[in-house]
């Protein structure tokens, strides 16, 4: 991270997509936990909208924000979303002003969704949409990881492994891929990632005065 105050940055769009079972979910935890403990508020997890029902152990603004489906439908027409689905007869989104103030605040935001609505991201905001695709290192470890979780039929699991094809066919619309053999080091290598685009020069609008600034108080060193 900039450990310079005087160094101001807009935060970046961190986006993560995956076939499920490919360690995507886990990834995303492990990171925020991580990010939480070293610099506290500098990473959060972007928080969808949804027309489905709200569950007794879900919070409002922490899981999702719950709306009606004339108020998301409204959302959407207007623009207010920057990117949106519906899923088994409900529609879930991701609200644009949330992660506009987080950008502008220096705040990088975090996202777990598939190829489609990182192609809508990308159509909006593509000078903060940073893309990360994860894979399997083979089929069978795709299949036997969700046959471990022990949470699907075999039905769903092989429509999952359906899904996996589709989804592996546009690993190459992303800015960088892991194949995730070892959870640890695919750990590592999304901090790397993430720790390089938080560097770079065009994230740092306000770095030319910040050299300029230098360069004065060099001159006055300067006999």
């Amino acid at each position: 991270m900039n450990d310079e105050p005087d160094i101001t940055r807009r935060g970046i769009m961190l986006v993560l997509s995956s076939p499920s079972g490919a360690g995507k979910t886990t990834l995303t935890r492990n990171l925020l936990e991580r990010e939480n403990i070293d610099y506290p508020g500098k990473l959060t997890l972007s928080i969808s909208a949804t027309t489905r029902q709200k569950r007794p152990s879900e919070i409002e603004g922490t899981h999702y924000y719950f709306v009606t489906k004339t108020r998301f439908e409204a959302m959407r027409d207007h623009g207010e979303l920057l990117e949106w689905a519906e899923v088994h007869g409900n529609y879930y989104g991701t609200p644009r002003e949330p992660v506009e103030r987080a950008l502008s605040e220096g705040r990088d935001v975090l996202f777990d969704i598939d190829w489609q609505g990182t192609r809508q991201l990308i159509e909006k905001m593509r000078d903060d949409v940073v893309t990360v695709f994860v894979l399997p290192p083979t089929a069978q470890d795709l299949k036997s990881r969700l046959v471990r979780r022990a949470e699907d039929s075999e039905a769903v699991i092989a429509q999952r492994l359906r899904n996996a094809a589709e989804e592996f066919q546009h690993w190459n619309e992303y800015d960088y891929i892991l194949v995730n053999r070892d959870l640890q080091k695919s750990f590592e290598r999304l901090r790397a990632i993430l720790t390089a685009e938080r560097l770079k020069r065009v994230k740092m609008p306000n770095l030319n005065d910040f050299v300029d600034k230098l360069l004065t108080e060099l001159k006055a060193l300067t006999p």
